[in-house]
C-alpha cells in the first residue's frame, strides 16, 4: 500500500522504458494493492469483516476497542454504505456528496472526533463547499473502517502502509518471515487471490515487484509467495527505494525463497540485463542479488557496454493497464496543501535525476539515486508531459525530483508557456535564494500550485551543520515569495538532530510558528531524524559528537541507533512537536506561547524575538512583511 489517490510511478516508469527499448517483450503493469482495497473495502469484505469479528465478540469475555465497538454496532450501516461511499470517492457519484454532508448518512466512528477538537466544518468549508465537505466527511468514514481493520483483523494493515515495523531497518528476516508462513488473515487470504488471478491473467514469465518503503515489502513477498506457489515457474524480481536504501548488505539467503533477483538502485539497466540474461545465461546481470547455495551474492558490473540509463533516454511513462478511474481521492485533513498527498490523480515525471546540491549531512549522499545527478532538456520534458496528457486525459503533474533545479524549473515554465501547454503542477524544491518573486510568479504562470522543502531544523547554527546552504530568515523571504504567487508552501522539519539542545527545539517551533503566521508556509511536517548508514553523519558520527550503537544485520539496514551526550528527551518534544503544526496548519494557535504545546512546563521560553520573520521580511528582498490570508485565530 502506498497511496489511493494516483499510482506510484515505478511501474509506470519502467513499463513505458521497456516498451520502448524492450520492443520484444510484451510488459504489463498492475495495482494489486488497490484492488486489495476495493475488495476489502466492499459490500463483501465489509459484510466478511463483521462477520468474523462478531464471532470473535461472542466468544471473548474482553471489551473490544472503541473501533470495533462502533462497527459492530454500526455494521449494517457500513454495509449497506461501503460501495457508493468508494464510488463516490471514486468520482462516479458527486451527487452523493450533499447526503453525506448532512451527517446524517455515515456512521460516524472514532475519526470523527477531530472535528468537534479542531477548528470544525463551518471553518473549512463555510456554508458551501458541499463536495469537499462530503470528501471530507467520507474520508474520516474509510478511515475508521482501516482502523477496525488494523485493531481486529490484521494489525500491520493501514492505508499507506501495510507492515511497516516488520522491516523497518529490521537486521534480521525472521518476524517477516514468521508474518508471511504464520496465520493467514481475511487481508492475506484476499491478496493472496489477486496475486493468483493476476498471474492467470497475463502468465507472466517474469514479475518486477516495486518495494519503494518499508510498509510495502510485506505486501510484496505476500504477493510473491503467492505466486510462487501457484506457478512456481515465474521468475520474481524485486526493487525500489526500500530495497536500494536497506537491503545494500543483504546477506540472508531465505529472502530468496520468495523471489529469484533483487536489484539495486535504478531499474532500467538491471532489468534489460535480466532479460538478457533469462534468454541467455551466459549474459551478465548488472547489480543484481542472486542465490548461490546457501550464499547470497551480489552482481555488480559496470562498462562501456552495462551503465545506467541517462534520464533522456527512459522514455516516456505509461500508465497504460492501469484502473485510473478506480483510484479513490481522499481529504482526511483540511489544510489546503496537505490534502495534495492523498487527493486527486496526478501524473508522475523527474525533472532530473538526483539531487543538484548533495551535501546535506542527513541525506544518502553516497547513494545513486542522490548522488548521480542527470537533468532532462525542457523540451523533452514537455514532450513526455504532452504525451501522458494524451493518454490519461489528466493535467495534473507531480514533479517527484529530490529537489528540481531552480535553473530546470525555469527553463521548464518557459517552454510550458512559449508552446500553449496547460497543465497543473507541484515538486519538491530546496528554498533556495535562487527562487526570486520574479521566478515563483513565472512558475505560478506555468501552472504551478504547490511546492514542497525541507526546513529541516529552524535553527542556523543546526542548518550549517546539516549543510543546507540555507537560513532561517532566507527561508522565510523565499517561501513568501511563492505565497505572494498564490503557490502553497510545505515545509519538511526535523527534530532531534545530533547535539540540538531542548532550547534549540524551542526556538525552533517559535520560529516555525512566525513563518506560518505570516503567511509563509501553510503545511508542514516534523520527522525524527535518524542516523542512516549511508549518510555522511552516519559515515563520521564522529564529527557530529554522537556514537553509532551498529547492530549486526543479515536482512535490512538504514537506520542505525546512535547515543547523544546532550541528553534531550526527543520522545517528550515530538508530541509537541506535532500538536503545534497541527494546529497551525488550521490556522489556530499563533497567540499561544510554544511552551504550551508540551506535556509538562520543563521546557524553557524562547529566546527568539517575536519579530524576527516579520523583520526579514520587511529588510529583505523576498516579499512584503504584511501577513497573507492567515487569520489569527484562539487555541483550539
Amino acid at each position: 500500500m502506498t497511496q489511493l489517490n494516483t499510482p506510484y510511478p515505478a511501474t509506470a516508469y519502467l513499463t513505458g522504458f521497456l516498451k520502448q527499448h524492450a520492443a520484444q517483450h510484451v510488459a504489463l503493469q498492475a495495482d494489486p494493492a488497490l484492488e486489495l482495497f476495493l475488495r476489502i473495502f466492499s459490500r463483501d469484505g465489509l459484510q466478511a469483516i463483521a462477520d468474523e469479528l462478531s464471532a470473535r465478540a461472542a466468544e471473548s469475555d474482553d471489551a473490544p476497542p472503541p473501533s470495533i465497538a462502533h462497527f459492530l454496532a454500526n455494521a449494517r450501516a457500513y454495509v449497506a454504505t461501503i460501495d457508493a461511499v468508494v464510488a463516490f470517492l471514486q468520482g462516479r457519484d458527486p451527487a452523493l456528496a450533499m447526503r453525506i454532508a448532512t451527517r446524517a448518512f455515515l456512521p460516524e466512528g472514532p475519526r470523527f472526533a477531530a472535528i468537534e477538537q479542531g477548528p470544525g466544518l463551518d471553518w473549512a468549508f463555510g456554508q458551501l463547499g458541499v463536495a469537499d465537505r462530503g470528501k471530507h466527511l467520507a474520508s474520516l468514514y474509510i478511515d475508521d473502517l482501516a482502523d477496525v481493520i488494523k485493531d481486529g483483523i490484521q494489525p500491520h494493515f493501514e492505508l499507506a502502509r501495510y507492515g511497516e515495523h516488520l522491516a523497518a531497518s529490521a537486521a534480521s528476516f525472521d518476524a517477516m518471515q514468521d508474518e508471511l508462513e504464520g496465520e493467514t488473515t481475511l487481508v492475506d487470504a484476499t491478496l493472496d487471490a489477486i496475486a493468483r488471478e493476476l498471474c492467470d491473467e497475463h502468465r507472466p514469465e517474469l514479475v518486477g515487484l516495486t518495494v519503494p518503503f518499508p510498509g510495502n515489502v510485506y505486501g510484496a513477498l505476500r504477493i510473491a509467495r503467492a505466486i510462487k506457489q501457484h506457478a512456481p515457474g515465474v521468475r520474481i524480481v524485486l526493487g525500489g527505494g526500500y530495497v536500494n536504501t536497506e537491503l545494500r548488505e543483504l546477506a540472508d539467503p531465505r529472502v530468496f525463497d520468495y523471489v529469484d533477483f533483487i536489484t539495486l538502485d535504478d531499474g532500467e539497466r538491471p532489468l534489460l540485463a535480466l532479460l538478457a540474461h533469462l534468454a541467455d545465461p551466459s549474459q551478465p546481470l548488472f547489480r543484481t542479488f542472486v542465490r548461490t547455495g546457501d550464499r547470497v551474492e551480489l552482481v555488480h558490473l559496470t562498462s562501456d557496454a552495462m551503465h545506467d540509463v541517462p534520464l533522456r533516454d527512459a522514455g516516456t511513462p505509461t500508465y497504460v493497464g492501469l484502473a485510473l478511474d478506480r483510484y479513490l481521492s481522499l481529504f482526511e485533513m483540511l489544510n489546503p496543501m496537505h490534502r495534495l498527498w492523498a487527493d486527486g490523480r496526478w501524473n508522475k515525471l523527474t525533472i532530473a535525476h538526483g539531487c543538484y546540491w548533495k551535501k546535506c549531512t542527513f541525506c544518502d549522499v553516497t547513494l545513486d539515486y542522490i548522488a548521480r545527478y542527470d537533468p532532462v532538456a525542457a523540451d523533452v520534458l514537455v514532450d513526455r508531459i504532452v504525451a501522458l496528457v494524451a493518454e490519461t486525459g489528466q493535467t495534473g503533474f507531480h514533479f517527484v525530483d529530490e529537489a528540481a533545479p531552480p535553473a530546470a524549473l525555469k527553463a521548464l515554465a518557459e517552454r510550458l508557456i512559449a508552446r500553449g501547454v496547460t497543465i497543473t503542477w507541484w515538486g519538491n524544491i530546496r528554498f533556495e535564494k535562487t527562487f526570486t518573486p520574479e521566478l515563483a510568479q513565472l512558475l505560478a504562470r506555468s501552472g504551478c500550485i504547490a511546492v514542497s522543502g525541507g526546513l529541516e531544523v529552524a535553527s542556523d547554527r543546526l542548518l550549517g551543520l546539516i549543510q543546507k546552504g540555507v537560513t532561517v530568515e532566507q527561508v522565510a523571504r523565499v517561501t513568501r515569495a511563492f505565497a505572494d504567487a498564490n503557490i502553497l508552501v510545505h515545509a519538511y522539519l526535523m527534530y532531534g538532530f545530533p547535539s540540538e539542545t531542548v532550547q534549540e527545539t524551542v526556538d525552533s517551533l517559535e520560529r516555525v510558528r512566525q513563518l506560518f503566521e505570516a503567511g509563509c508556509v501553510q503545511s508542514a511536517f516534523w520527522h525524527r531524524f535518524a542516523a542512516t548508514a549511508h549518510s555522511p553523519i552516519g559515515k563520521q558520527p564522529e564529527l557530529y559528537g554522537i556514537r553509532l550503537r551498529p547492530e549486526p544485520s543479515t536482512f535490512a539496514k538504514n537506520d542505525v541507533a546512535f547515543d547523544d551526550p546532550t541528553g534531550t528527551d526527543h520522545e517528550l518534544l515530538g508530541a509537541g512537536l506535532r500538536k503545534a503544526l497541527y494546529n497551525y496548519m488550521h490556522g489556530v494557535g499563533f497567540d499561544a506561547d510554544v511552551r504550551s504545546w508540551f506535556p509538562r512546563k520543563q521546557v524553557p521560553a524562547t529566546t527568539v524575538a517575536r519579530d524576527l520573520i516579520r523583520r526579514a521580511l520587511s529588510t529583505g528582498t523576498g516579499g512584503s512583511s504584511s501577513s497573507r490570508g492567515q487569520g489569527r485565530r484562539s487555541t483550539r
